[in-house]
């Protein structure tokens, strides 16, 4: 969940995401990524999550979808290949579930629901 702490915790990894607007910085972050992260304040995880394209990672520690999907972007992929991607599934699959209705409710009610390391 996205809430005040997360917020705080992903300040400079959304600031990085949001800087992607701007095509020189997404030309400049192009070229060298590691040199473009050393601007940012970032921690060692949320950089290697940055340079893996570790998606579910990324928010985790404090990253916004939205802010997050510039990145995406950049890379020149579909917020649908993003969430299918933390989702655990290809975009085609991500797209047929969600043509098919979307996610089944079964199991996805309440973290009760849920058996353990899932």
């Amino acid at each position: 969940m996205f809430d005040r702490d997360r917020c705080r915790q992903g300040l400079h990894l959304n600031t990085f995401f949001t800087s992607l607007l701007k095509p020189e910085n997404r030309a400049e972050f192009l070229t060298d990524e590691s040199k473009y992260l050393a601007k940012y304040p970032l921690t060692p995880e949320q950089r290697q999550c940055v340079l893996n394209r570790d998606w579910s990672g990324m928010l985790e520690l404090g990253a916004n979808i939205y802010h997050m999907s510039k990145l995406g972007g950049t890379d020149k992929r579909s917020f649908q290949y993003l969430a299918g991607s933390m989702s655990g599934m290809t975009q085609e699959q991500y797209r047929d579930m969600m043509l098919k209705g979307g996610r089944s409710i079964e199991g996805n009610r309440s973290k009760s629901e849920r058996k353990p390391g899932e």
